[in-house]
């Protein structure tokens, strides 16, 4: 198939999934045209199954705010017909599904290419429930080929918030040869030089990943006598908030702060623990990753992540804000090394078991055809 995908390159874990969705689809023989204002963090490199189309922004002073979504749907028309798509395949509702909608009606007289929209989260419980995006976002979906959603969690969310339930659960996967533990790895020596346990936390420093929480856990780790570094990947509006919380704890020498990084494998492969202390997740990608790369997970027992994270067995978890627990959950993992290990053993199956490429890509190949064909006999 020729398969259009369009992704926020920078932003969250919809960027991720759909950079390495599109990744892997070229493998299997497919052809993938990315669509965005430029290249996804997670491709390193194209080749001539995977190729890029800029989203270019024209300039003029009548417009404060640049109209990007209706250049990307500009953008998405062109590349439909001059590469003759099979489909496009949007992640994150706003704007992506508009902007495909509008591109998809533009050139419906030539071709018709249908439109799938994949929901990861905040495009549904936050920015698509706001009441100024709520009745586009409704349309975005109702007017959209095909939907699916990255969690059982978020397809319960959706239809309550929308009353749309024409959606089919795919859930996130991770690469099991991509993601996997690095025993000897130099960057676990630049990261502990003295042999000190290392935590990892990965998010976009927005305030709902609650990235503070990090900092108070290794505070309290640390002083109950156990030799830990922090090491926050990513960037974003809470990191300052971040740096000053472990300079007040006295933290300073104990916290690598290491910004935006586009391979969280080496990261996840080095980790020793892994912190999400996150109020709201509709999967828990990051958990996922740190699992499969053998880290047992400290987390909050919200959204999708009881579904990635089995308690008890893989990982802990825990109430929002509930500091105090997830500092003793930390504490046995990093006390038992035998513990520690047998989760971290467990995580990783589990992870292959329920959410690898193998597993999970043959489902939205099959979710292609289908809506391929449905649509093909709608407009013959």
């Amino acid at each position: 198939m020729n398969i259009g995908i369009t992704v926020y390159p920078t932003y969250g874990g919809s960027g991720i999934v759909g950079s390495e969705l599109g990744r892997d689809l070229a493998d299997r023989g497919h052809n993938v045209h990315f669509i965005s204002s430029f290249l996804p963090t997670r491709l390193t490199e194209l080749n001539d199954r995977i190729h890029f189309h800029e989203v270019e922004m024209m300039t003029y002073p009548l417009f404060e705010h640049q109209p990007y979504d209706l250049a990307l749907a500009t953008k998405m028309a062109t590349v439909a017909r001059a590469e003759k798509l099979d489909l496009l395949h949007v992640h994150y509702a706003i704007p992506h599904s508009i902007s495909a909608i509008l591109a998809r009606e533009s050139i419906k007289q030539k071709m018709y290419v249908p439109v799938i929209t994949t929901l990861h989260g905040t495009d549904i419980t936050l920015v698509g429930a706001d009441r100024s995006y709520l009745p586009i976002t409704r349309y975005g979906l109702q007017q959209s080929d095909g939907v699916t959603a990255v969690s059982k969690f978020l397809k319960a969310a959706t239809i309550e918030t929308f009353d749309f339930d024409e959606i089919e659960v795919i859930p996130n996967f991770i690469c099991q040869k991509h993601y996997k533990r690095l025993e000897h790895s130099p960057l676990k020596e630049e990261l502990a030089p003295h042999g000190e346990r290392l935590i990892v936390h990965v998010s976009n420093f927005r305030p709902v990943k609650r990235p503070a929480d990090c900092v108070k856990i290794l505070a309290k780790v640390r002083e109950a006598g156990v030799n830990a570094r922090l090491v926050m990947v990513g960037d974003g509006p809470e990191r300052s908030a971040c740096v000053y919380l472990a300079e007040k704890l006295g933290m300073n020498g104990n916290i690598v702060f290491v910004g935006k990084q586009a391979n969280i494998a080496d990261y996840m492969g080095v980790a020793d623990l892994f912190l999400l202390p996150s109020e709201l997740e509709s999967f828990g990608l990051a958990a996922l990753e740190a699992q499969a790369c053998e880290a047992p997970v400290i987390a909050t027992r919200i959204g999708g992540i009881p579904d990635v994270v089995s308690d008890g067995e893989s990982g802990y978890l825990s109430d929002v804000g509930d500091i105090a627990k997830m500092t003793d959950d930390s504490l046995i993992l990093l006390a038992d090394e035998d513990q520690r290990r047998a989760f971290g053993h467990r995580g990783r199956e589990l992870a292959v078991q329920r959410y690898s490429t193998e597993k999970i890509i043959p489902q939205y190949i099959a979710f292609y055809e289908r809506i391929v064909s449905r649509t093909a006999s709608a407009t013959a």
